[in-house]
């Protein structure tokens, strides 16, 4: 049975993500992500399809932040504020009456544009400026978000300075819970540690003594955790405390419904997404130049659990959990002392699986992880993938140019064009009714071994655009076979046309069309 997308609790929030490189030539852009708003829902797999250059591997780096982001919000929900600490949090309640003045600037340059729009004739003026109201409208958002993602409702409270004193207590409070867990982390470590020495070394007492140390220790600092989270507990308590007498406003309950406790990952210093990186994974297309050569598989899998604190260097623990990661991925145990030269593409892969998967994330990143491979070989590491998705809860993002691969693994499956989401829909449906003139040409040109079927094999016609300058309007024009003189000016919205079914487009195709 589907589950609706109201009961679906999404892992990552995409909104309006942009990715641009700058060139040599000052002012311009390689517009590789172009301003995409998504939602990627737990333990699912999405799907992402377009012709090569779209941004599909681009937007994958860049949601890992491994491209810092242009601009745009990346909101996760695999942590929470209170747990995470991030120092933009800090930096925004200390802000808060200067960023309310900033908005009500904000707001009334956003009016006086738009004022000055909706008096314009149609025309290429009009058409122009429509670009000028989308840009400050863009910008007053992204001011009130900073704010009523964190405050809700309180944006709106004359006296921010009891809100400002509230919510910093509260962040301190969470600062000191993050510092408390890495403290916890190593002293579980050193436990851990102890207790294998108290098995197997011959100094038992001496061990043990050791051991005793370090429990009490971990014992210590989890009381001290605890009696943090009662604080933080008796902390939103008096938050909501505040909230009370705005109960019967609705302006305050509308506000409210902004509040997000995600981390906003564009907003991380490079040290806090350091801390996410076992999180957040990749699976990289090329099996061979993915792989350091001078490593073993078993250091090329060993290397995540070091960095990120599982196990100590030389931690002979870490060998069982090693040979375990490799027996997942479908390895032989007696290669954990082989270099990367001595495998096939697909044993090759197969290490990178287990690489990424070695730290336990909850996001992955499949970068077209299977079109280097055989046909042959291509089955198996799906499927691969698939068991491990659901043993281990993962979330997939998969990347690929081929149609049948996305439609085989694929939850929902997302259309990108020149750095543009097109259309979004769960898999079943986008092959039954593509609504999209892009996704019906992709859909078109897939071959057919059904001699019965009587279709034709129609091969999109003409170049992909540069995306340094990308056409006016909908970027897909200059290819589309039901391109008219709106499509030449003006971006389609980005709008649900069936449930769960997202397309942007200015004649989108009716289910019978598409058939």
């Amino acid at each position: 049975m589907q589950t609706s997308a109201s009961e679906r609790k999404p892992l990552l929030r995409i909104s309006n993500l942009k990715q641009y490189f700058p060139l040599k030539t000052k002012g311009l852009y390689v517009k590789a992500n172009d301003g995409i708003t998504l939602d990627i829902y737990e333990g699912e797999t999405l799907g992402l399809v377009g012709e090569s250059g779209c941004g599909k591997s681009t937007l994958g780096r860049t949601l890992l932040q491994l491209y810092r982001q242009t601009d745009g919000r990346t909101m996760y929900y695999g942590r929470t504020l209170d747990d995470m600490a991030p120092k933009y949090v800090g930096e925004t309640i200390k802000t808060l009456a200067k960023r309310r003045t900033q908005l009500k600037t904000l707001e009334e340059k956003r009016e006086a544009v738009e004022k000055e729009y909706e008096a314009m004739p149609d025309g290429e003026a009009k058409y122009a400026k429509f670009n000028d109201v989308e840009q400050a409208r863009k910008e007053a958002n992204d001011c009130f978000l900073d704010m009523a993602n964190l405050i809700g409702g309180f944006v709106m409270v004359d006296d921010l300075a009891p809100v400002s004193e509230a919510f910093m207590g509260l962040y301190k409070l969470s600062a000191k819970l993050h510092e408390a867990n890495e403290e916890l982390q190593d002293a579980e470590l050193d436990l851990a540690d102890a207790n294998f020495a108290v098995e197997h070394s011959k100094k038992a007492e001496k061990a043990k003594a050791q051991a005793a140390k370090f429990q009490a220790k971990v014992d210590g600092i989890n009381e001290k955790i605890a009696g943090i989270r009662k604080e933080i507990e008796a902390q939103h308590a008096k938050i909501d405390e505040m909230r009370k007498p705005y109960a019967d406003n609705e302006e305050f309950q509308r506000l409210e419904s902004f509040r997000d406790d995600g981390i906003d990952l564009a907003r991380l210093e490079y040290d806090e997404i350091r801390q996410l990186r076992k999180d957040l994974q990749m699976i990289f297309q090329d099996p061979y130049s993915s792989l350091n050569p001078r490593m073993t598989v078993g250091q090329i899998i060993s290397e995540g659990m070091i960095a990120h604190k599982y196990f100590k260097k030389n931690d002979e623990r870490m060998q069982e959990e090693i040979l375990k990661v490799m027996e997942n991925a479908g390895l032989a145990p007696y290669f954990v002392h082989r270099y990367p030269h001595q495998f096939s593409g697909g044993q090759r892969q197969r290490i990178g699986i287990a690489r990424s998967l070695a730290v336990r994330p909850k996001f992955v990143v499949c970068d077209e992880a299977v079109s280097a491979l055989d046909v042959s070989i291509q089955s198996q590491i799906l499927n691969l993938l698939q068991d491990l998705k659901e043993q281990q809860n993962l979330t997939y993002l998969f990347i690929t140019h081929d149609l049948s691969v996305v439609k085989y693994i694929s939850d929902r499956i997302g259309v990108m064009y020149l750095g543009n989401m097109v259309e979004l829909a769960d898999s079943e449906e986008l092959f039954k009714h593509p609504r999209h003139p892009y996704t019906e040409a992709l859909m078109n040109a897939i071959p057919t071994t059904d001699m019965d079927s009587g279709r034709e094999i129609q091969v999109l016609e003409g170049d992909i655009p540069s995306p340094v300058k990308p056409p006016k309007g909908c970027k897909f024009h200059t290819r589309c076979k039901y391109c008219t003189e709106i499509c030449k000016h003006q971006i389609p919205a980005w709008e649900e046309v069936s449930p769960n079914h997202f397309v942007a487009c200015h004649h989108i195709l009716d289910q019978e069309e598409s058939k």
